[in-house]
């Protein structure tokens, strides 16, 4: 009898480290093929480069490659970099990328997308592919242009470091102060916004409403958003300022998400 039931559990664990060993190895070469999507979307975008050229503080491109010995690029570079992305080349591929999206000296370097729902980038990637990794996404019902008082975009968090998983380190203010904007490329040039806010909120919290036609309305979001954030930026927002909404999950629940918030300070191109 003993041997019998010895024999059952050792078939059961043998059979529980088979699943978890198909499941690690099936993760790996999906965050793996998601890692290589935006590597080659970086490519057609015309912002290829080994990781040692990114800016100073870099973890890597959008794949999150460790930096590597060579000669940097200054931020100058990079950004003048992105004022040329080749947006058309990257419809040819999706004609549902509306931009891309840059915050310099991070691995926050991804293809915008926008889709008729919020859920279909959750799970595929820029180019359509199934994926866990998902993309960088805008609120299906935010005009494209980045024209609302408030433009949300959402992103995965992943442990690998892709992605938005970089978002939580604004909790510290240090991390701020070495990357206090956030860029974003679309049909209208580049557009700088500086960092206003960094904190955990509900998802039913007035930082995902759209309705903020009123100056009195926007002016409460900037003041739930200012009360809340973790850190003191200096920078306040005013009432029919644009503001843009990074938003990933926080690790804990599907109730609240961590956000970083910004507001456009520059939209013209720089030389």
């Amino acid at each position: 009898m003993r041997k019998k039931l010895y024999r059952t559990l050792t078939a059961l664990l043998f059979a529980a480290l088979v699943v978890c060993a198909v499941v690690i190895i099936r993760n790996t070469l999906d965050s793996r093929a998601g890692e290589q999507s935006y590597e080659m979307a970086a490519q057609v975008a015309g912002l290829a480069s080994p990781p040692a050229s990114r800016p100073s503080g870099s973890t890597g491109g959008a794949g999150g490659a460790e930096e590597s010995n060579g000669p940097a690029e200054t931020e100058e570079d990079h950004l003048a970099a992105l004022a040329g992305v080749n947006l058309a080349a990257l419809r040819e591929v999706n004609p549902e990328v509306v931009g891309w999206l840059d915050i310099p000296g991070t691995n926050i370097s991804y293809p915008l997308l926008q889709g008729e729902n919020n859920d279909y980038y959750l799970k595929h990637t820029w180019e359509g592919e199934s994926s866990s990794a998902g993309s960088i996404f805008m609120e299906c019902t935010n005009p494209p242009d980045f024209s609302n008082f408030n433009t949300i975009l959402y992103g995965h968090k992943l442990r690998s470091g892709a992605m938005f998983a970089g978002l939580r380190r604004y909790e510290e203010e240090g991390y701020w102060k070495e990357h206090p904007s956030v860029y974003v490329v679309d049909d209208g040039g580049l557009r700088r916004y500086d960092v206003f806010a960094a904190h955990a909120v509900g998802v039913q919290e007035i930082v995902y409403r759209l309705d903020l036609g009123t100056p009195e309305r926007q002016e409460e979001f900037i003041a739930f958003c200012l009360d809340r954030s973790v850190i003191d930026t200096g920078v306040t927002p005013e009432a029919g300022d644009k503001i843009l909404t990074l938003s990933t999950c926080t690790g804990n629940g599907y109730s609240k998400r961590w956000v970083v918030q910004a507001v456009l300070r520059e939209d013209a191109p720089l030389p």
